[in-house]
């Protein structure tokens, strides 16, 4: 089976077709950073808009990239969310509109499903059951993944997610958008132990998160600092600042998922999502699950962020399991994963 899929629920336009026994055949992916930097964040009218000019282009590219014409695809794929809703009406418009011209199936595909199953596309797949930690800018949480479609959260943030802490640090700090990768090259340089910044929900059992009184901590030492200093802050302390907020976020999600890993008694670990791309994070999680006898798995660098080889690997089992969408365009700005059971 041959499938196109499409990516549009924030600011990356993207498409991807693969091929379930040759593989991921092409993917292309046209990324908004320049155009939502100067406003310092995501301005959703205008994602929605450029995806309306990018994705048809990247619709071509891709399918000439694989070599295919559209009678070869047997499904149309695409993010129906979670996401912003204008971006995830332009893809769903698309999708379903080519499958309808095409004369195939149209699948809509959960947006953080296509995050999970993302390891899928590497040469060493994670084996089912598995633990995964789904951990980017809108989602921090630990799945039980029994099998592709069949999820139960075992724990998720109560507010902030993981991601949102490093980008909102990053912009008390006054570093640029996307800020979460800039406070972590930052970080590299300061002194991780001079700011000792809460990790919050560690002295509770259970799996749940919380990232707004670390957002809190933040602020008011950026504040205090500024306040002591004319008003700035010197390099050295941004360093340490950003260095102390990353060991704070990394070491609340290395114990979290160190309690689910033995609560589960699982021996594989799948880590998705943009935070899942922090080197950091990679170190200890590696290091911490090998000491509990559990081997960690990561979707390559460039599919942690958003992408549509994911929704297309994520689109390919819903196809293949016979989840297809009516004649209408839908699409959920929010979206329960585990609505997708059963």
């Amino acid at each position: 089976m041959r499938i196109l899929a499409l990516e549009s629920s924030c600011d990356e336009s993207a498409v991807a077709v693969h091929d379930d026994a040759a593989g991921l055949l092409a993917h292309e992916i046209y990324s908004q950073v320049d155009l939502h930097r100067i406003y310092g964040g995501v301005v959703p009218e205008l994602a929605s808009r450029d995806h309306v000019r990018r994705l048809l282009p990247l619709v071509r590219a891709a399918l000439e990239a694989a070599g295919t014409t559209p009678a070869q695809l047997d499904g149309v794929a695409f993010t129906a969310g979670p996401g912003l809703i204008g971006a995830l009406l332009t893809g769903a418009a698309l999708g379903r509109s080519l499958a309808y011209a095409w004369q195939v199936p149209a699948v809509a595909v959960h947006h953080l499903e296509g995050h999970l199953l993302a390891p899928l596309l590497e040469d060493d797949p994670p084996p089912f059951p598995h633990l995964a930690l789904l951990v980017s800018g809108g989602h921090t949480m630990l799945i039980d993944v029994a099998a592709p479609g069949a999820y139960r959260i075992l724990g998720e943030t109560r507010d902030d997610a993981a991601g949102e802490a490093f980008d909102k640090s990053a912009k008390l700090l006054g570093l640029p958008y996307p800020g979460g990768p800039e406070l972590a090259k930052l970080a590299g340089g300061g002194r991780k132990d001079r700011y000792d910044f809460p990790r919050p929900m560690l002295d509770r059992a259970g799996l749940e998160f919380s990232f707004s009184g670390l957002k809190t901590a933040v602020a008011l030492a950026v504040k205090d600092h500024a306040a002591k200093n004319g008003g700035a802050i010197d390099a050295t302390t941004r360093a340490d600042i950003a260095a102390g907020v990353q060991q704070a976020i990394v070491d609340t999600l290395v114990s979290k998922t160190l309690r689910a890993l033995e609560s589960t008694g699982y021996d594989a670990l799948v880590v998705a999502g943009g935070v899942g791309a922090n080197r950091l994070l990679r170190e200890r999680l590696a290091a911490a699950a090998a000491r509990q006898g559990a081997k960690v798995f990561y979707p390559r660098i460039e599919f942690c962020t958003d992408n549509a080889a994911m929704i297309a690997v994520a689109g390919m089992a819903r196809l293949k399991a016979g989840k297809v969408e009516s004649t209408a365009i839908r699409a959920r700005a929010t979206w329960s994963l585990s609505e997708l059971n059963g």
